[in-house]
């Protein structure tokens, strides 16, 4: 399984992302290299491109099935391939507070410490759905390691299309997100223009 293992702070600082989005409490003291040339359009898409991918961790091939997926479904291409990555397992388990950052939502998936719909899945690129609970294993729940997860989680909100038990280490999919409902920092409108050239 190819993972991306590059620098967290470093890879925020050269696409201009808040570490908060991963899940990541540090900041970078650096400041991003100015750059006098200006950038071209082709360069400005790439790297809405790229923003998703590191947010999500995902590699360039899957990106790509995703957005082939999307661009067959019906609606907004853009907002279909969004809601496609936050409909990862991963990504729900971080949403959810189940983990601290996303890198760490990825392990406890591969681990097998989650489950949906009472059946284990350690597939972290896994689709979910409305109406999908998902939990932590019963065996783990009493666990150290997710009582440190807790104590840190425990101020994050879940987005309102996710409905998140703390206490019981669960939640539901109430519904698709709408667009508004995804903070992701990035123009999904320039990552359809880069692909449709």
């Amino acid at each position: 399984m190819a993972i991306d293992r590059s620098p967290i702070l470093k890879k925020c600082r050269s696409l201009g992302i808040e570490p908060g989005f991963l899940g990541v409490a540090k900041k970078s003291r650096k400041k991003p290299p100015m750059s006098r040339k200006k950038v071209s359009e082709y360069g400005l898409q790439m790297k809405e491109k790229q923003k998703a991918k590191f947010v999500y961790g995902v590699l360039e091939r899957q990106f790509k099935n995703y957005y082939n997926k999307a661009s067959k479904k019906k609606g907004i291409v853009g907002e279909n391939l969004l809601i496609m990555l936050e409909y990862r397992l991963d990504n729900v388990v971080f949403r959810m507070g189940f983990a601290r950052t996303r890198r760490e939502a990825r392990q406890v998936v591969g681990h097998k410490l989650v489950t949906v719909n009472g059946k284990i899945v350690n597939i972290a690129s896994y689709q979910v759905k409305p109406g999908d609970v998902i939990a932590v294993k019963e065996s783990m729940r009493t666990s150290q390691r997710f009582k440190d997860i807790l104590s840190e989680t425990e101020g994050r909100r879940s987005p309102a299309w996710l409905d998140s038990d703390i206490a019981n280490l669960q939640g539901t999919i109430i519904s698709q997100p709408a667009r508004d409902q995804i903070d992701t920092p990035v123009n999904e409108t320039m990552i359809v223009e880069l692909y449709s050239k």
